[in-house]
């Protein structure tokens, strides 16, 4: 009860109030007139009792001195010879900065609750009396699930029978789903595109997706948020202060020196100099579609030396189209060989097969009808258009299907995957006739984004679940020279933190659930806001609302200029108060007089950190 009542008098209502009582006091001070009852009493009350229950509480139960302390032994000692309004301007400049300060904290990180709505709470579970719906926690290691097209397979396990298509983006990153048969792995939490699949458990609790879950919560535990300098100099401006003030009254005799010490050294402007900072060039990131949710996020991207990139969906626009029509039969044109596949295609469910049809369509070519259509799953489908058998697929199921391949087409075909491109390969009567090309388009603004960072002298790189050709090809194409491929969520943390480990500060941009931990466990995590999941954007620190990876260099220049400007508000504001404290100790001003000056520090540092604003 007691906490909520500080919370309450510590909230922007009643310091509103506050500040009211405090002007009204103002006034009749200018007028000279004494009113029945002076309202900077209720300015002490309002704004001076939170600060006084924080300073007892982290002297008794933290065993620290900290900065409201010394505001509490400045405004008891103010009190103590009658100048009151002295210790309302001091309490209600504080309760202001307070407020700023907790402006920048974000508080509603909800990443993990979200990623745990991935994790089935069922699956379809095989036994002798037949197939039945289960509750995941009746599910045990060795137990034999089906898992049919369009659901999400429940636990960790292995194919025993038939094949598929699964899309594992959400935790591999992958651009395409991948082909899975009988004896390959598959993971919770992935889903199952078409095809009837039998798995046997291989784990329920600690499963692939459970595992990136416990991922981020370490990293929330261990990335703890960057304070204040004022914090780290708490421990040496009180003490200090105290002292002085103590060896100026014992010198000299008066007490209204020692008071004025600790009302000038109130670090009200060392306060302010962050919080104000922060949210000035917060606000200028919010124009530009950058949402920053935390000032320390803000702080520590201006340190930034390593920009580090996902692929799919964040260097590229994650979307799967056809980028080559290729004929080698001159019986047939590019647009026969895109009509051809389409047609046998349009059947197929696979995301590889509606990517040809939606290019056959908006080229308007004619779909042929198809007989005797017949699907492998994750391999590739046949049937007899025109009255000859038409086979379109992956090379190894046409090889299994006997069509001839020369040598020359070997390599063609291996040169265009190192492209980082997936091929359907199209076969008439046993005769390859052509094949079409597909890949994931990278982002139009990316290699000047990337070439734009480099000029900042940052290094630049990518970890990417896909696999090895198609990452370095992209990295060709944008400009970066460090490729990872092949990873795993867990390996991407791993990569990161080796960074870190060689005294780089990181910063993870990207947009897969994937990639969460990830973001987590770099200095800084920036997520891809409007097509990333959820899950990415509470992991992040940082997001891009308008996906715009120009956004990019603007922040990191934002965050190096708001740097700039929190040091320069920390050393104006250190060196003014010593300056005041000179003249409090030779008896120049008194408390009212130090407790304008400092308040005309507070607004200088105010006015600074405002032009962070226009950035």
């Amino acid at each position: 009860m007691f906490t909520q009542f500080i919370e309450f008098l510590a909230g922007i209502k009643m310091t509103i109030i506050s500040a009211l009582c405090l002007l009204f006091s103002l006034i009749c001070l200018i007028l000279d007139v004494t009113p029945f009852f002076n309202p900077v009493w209720l300015t002490i009350f309002i704004s001076g009792i939170p600060i006084v229950f924080r300073a007892f509480y982290a002297l008794i139960v933290r065993r620290k001195m900290t900065s409201p302390l010394l505001i509490t032994t400045a405004m008891i000692a103010a009190i103590s010879i009658d100048e009151i309004f002295a210790a309302g301007e001091v309490a209600l400049i504080m309760a202001v900065g307070e407020i700023l300060e907790d402006i920048t904290v974000d508080k509603a990180k909800k990443g993990i609750e979200n990623l745990l709505k991935l994790s089935p709470t069922q699956g379809r579970k095989i036994t002798n009396d037949g197939d039945f719906i289960v509750d995941i926690h009746q599910i045990k290691k060795g137990d034999i699930l089906r898992i049919l097209p369009g659901e999400i397979i429940p636990a960790d396990g292995t194919i025993i029978m038939g094949s598929t298509s699964v899309n594992q983006a959400n935790l591999t990153g992958e651009s395409l789903p991948v082909d899975k048969t009988v004896n390959d792995a598959v993971m919770a939490g992935t889903l199952n595109c078409f095809g009837s699949i039998d798995i046997m458990v291989t784990a329920i609790t600690d499963t692939f997706l459970q595992k990136m879950i416990t991922l981020i919560e370490q990293a929330q535990q261990n990335k703890s948020p960057t304070e204040l300098l004022i914090d780290k100099l708490a421990s040496v401006l009180v003490p200090t202060s105290l002292l002085i003030a103590l060896a100026t009254y014992f010198l000299t005799g008066e007490i209204i020196r020692a008071v004025t010490i600790l009302v000038v050294f109130c670090p009200c402007a060392l306060v302010l100099a962050t919080p104000i900072s922060v949210i000035s060039a917060m606000t200028a990131a919010s124009k530009n579609g950058i949402l920053v949710k935390s000032g320390a996020a803000l702080e520590m991207m201006g340190k930034v030396d390593t920009f580090i990139f996902d692929k799919t969906g964040t260097l590229t626009e994650g979307n799967i189209t056809v980028t080559d029509v290729i004929s080698i039969d001159a019986r047939y044109s590019s647009d026969d060989i895109l009509s051809l596949t389409a047609s046998i295609e349009k059947f197929s469910e696979h995301p590889l097969a509606k990517a040809v049809i939606t290019s056959a369509s908006e080229a308007n070519l004619t779909f042929s009808s198809v007989d005797d259509f017949k699907m492998i799953s994750g391999k590739g489908v046949l049937g007899i258009i025109q009255g000859k058998i038409l086979i379109s697929g992956n090379l190894a199921f046409l090889q299994s299907n006997h069509v001839s391949i020369s040598d020359e087409q070997l390599r063609q075909i291996s040169q265009i995957q190192n492209q980082g491109k997936t091929l359907i390969l199209t076969a008439l009567e046993n005769n390859l006739i052509g094949y079409i090309a597909l890949s994931d388009t990278v982002r139009p603004e990316a290699k000047n984004v990337i070439h734009a960072l480099q000029t900042l002298s940052k290094n630049i790189v990518i970890l990417s679940g896909d696999n090895l050709a198609a990452a370095q090809y992209l990295g060709n194409q944008v400009g970066i020279r460090q490729v990872y491929a092949n990873l795993l969520p867990t390996d991407k943390v791993l990569a990161i933190q080796s960074l870190q480990k060689n005294g780089a500060y990181t910063c993870m941009v990207g947009d897969g659930i994937n990639d969460a931990p990830s973001l987590k466990i770099a200095d800084v995590g920036i997520a891809m806001g409007k097509l990333g999941n959820d899950i990415t954007v509470d992991a992040a620190d940082i997001a891009l609302i308008d996906n715009n990876l120009t956004a990019l260099p603007r922040l990191k220049e934002l965050s190096t200029a708001t740097l700039k400007t929190i040091k320069q508000n920390l050393t104006f504001s250190l060196f003014f108060n010593l300056f005041c404290v000179g003249m409090s100790v030779v008896g120049l001003i008194g408390p009212l007089a130090g407790a304008i000056l400092h308040n005309v520090s507070s607004l200088v540092v105010i006015f600074n950190a405002s032009k962070l604003r226009h950035k």
